[in-house]
């Protein structure tokens, strides 16, 4: 490739998901990662794209509202161009409810999800039945959404890589210099590195751990159970995640909390009891100061922008992500919620 038009540094979910936006407007885009696609949190296998709860509404909600209403046609055309599978599906999500208390609450939730999510997706209170798939509810009853859906992130990446070349994108991996305006998307090592240049803390890593098994429930929802998430995937595994450690000693070792996250999921969904595992994972997930994305332009440093922080949400952000930043840097046109710029998210 000749001289690109813009440069990503970083091909996790957020790198490649703005290479894509960019390419689709006729962008010559070279992506640049040191290590591997997926080498850093967007390579763990979880996957879920899950909503906040309807209430308490904030720019970060309805930023991730667009965003997972937009994720079915988005990855749509990556799928297509690429013509390898994402993963995605809208298949919902069960979560149980410990007692009346929680109930009660989640039937008033079910009239604001009608209000905040424009009757695009519902959130509902229903009884337990006897269904093989379902979590263990105390109060026999579970909430039932239909916004949430699933990605494989391994397949997602795969797919978004082969759609950018399919289109006249170049991704190298090993060390090159970018050259022309360069979005920094490097996960926790930018968010590190950021605070060494601008002298302040920009955020951190948060380890997680996570495993696959082979278990075949692809039409099932997902299960959401005291934190922790058991994603179905089209491919008959079954993702389950997952830990958030402040402190560790090696980022990339599984430990005794992975087996006891996997007791967890198993006591919450028996139907896991016999299924083998297949992957174990650990990471470092990146985590800015605000615990919200941060977008927008490097302080101090014109012709270079930063798209970090999609700690436990960046794939269900990347495409609304992806088009905003595309917007930015592309057009000069900042549709950036302020509570996602930068220096907003540095003041937190």
């Amino acid at each position: 490739m000749a001289r690109p038009d813009i440069t990503v540094m970083g091909a996790g979910v957020f790198g490649l998901s703005i290479a894509w936006a960019a390419t689709l407007r006729g962008v010559k885009v070279r992506v640049i990662e040191s290590r591997e696609i997926g080498a850093g949190s967007s390579g763990g296998p979880v996957g879920s794209l899950s909503p906040h709860v309807p209430e308490a509404w904030n720019a970060k909600k309805a930023f991730q509202l667009e965003s997972l209403l937009m994720a079915e046609s988005w990855w749509a055309a990556v799928a297509k161009a690429s013509n390898l599978p994402t993963g995605y599906g809208r298949t919902g999500r069960l979560q149980p409810l410990a007692d009346a208390r929680a109930v009660d609450i989640a039937n008033a939730r079910h009239q604001t999800a009608q209000t905040l999510w424009r009757g695009l997706a519902d959130w509902q209170v229903i009884p337990t039945t006897n269904a093989q798939w379902q979590p263990q509810s105390p109060s026999g009853f579970m909430v039932q959404d239909t916004l949430t859906a699933r990605l494989n992130p391994v397949q997602a990446l795969a797919a978004l890589a082969a759609a950018i070349t399919s289109k006249g994108g170049e991704i190298i991996i090993g060390n090159a210099q970018p050259e022309g305006p360069t979005i920094w998307a490097t996960g926790t090592a930018g968010l590190y590195d950021l605070s060494e240049a601008l002298t302040q803390p920009a955020g951190s890593g948060v380890k997680g751990q996570a495993l696959l098994l082979r278990h075949d429930a692809q039409n099932e929802p997902q299960l959401f159970v005291d934190g922790l998430h058991i994603v179905p995937h089209a491919n008959g595994t079954v993702a389950i995640g997952s830990t958030s450690e402040s402190t560790w000693t090696d980022p990339q070792a599984t430990d005794t909390q992975l087996d006891a996250l996997h007791q967890k999921a198993i006591l919450a969904c028996p139907a896991l009891a016999n299924a083998p595992v297949i992957t174990c994972w650990a990471g470092l997930r990146p985590r800015a100061k605000s615990r919200a994305p941060m977008l927008g332009a490097w302080p101090d440093r014109p012709g270079h922008f930063i798209a970090n922080g999609g700690f436990k949400i960046g794939f269900g952000m990347a495409p609304k992500v992806a088009e905003v930043m595309a917007d930015l840097v592309l057009d000069g046109h900042d549709t950036i919620p302020p509570e996602f710029h930068v220096n907003a998210s540095l003041k937190h």
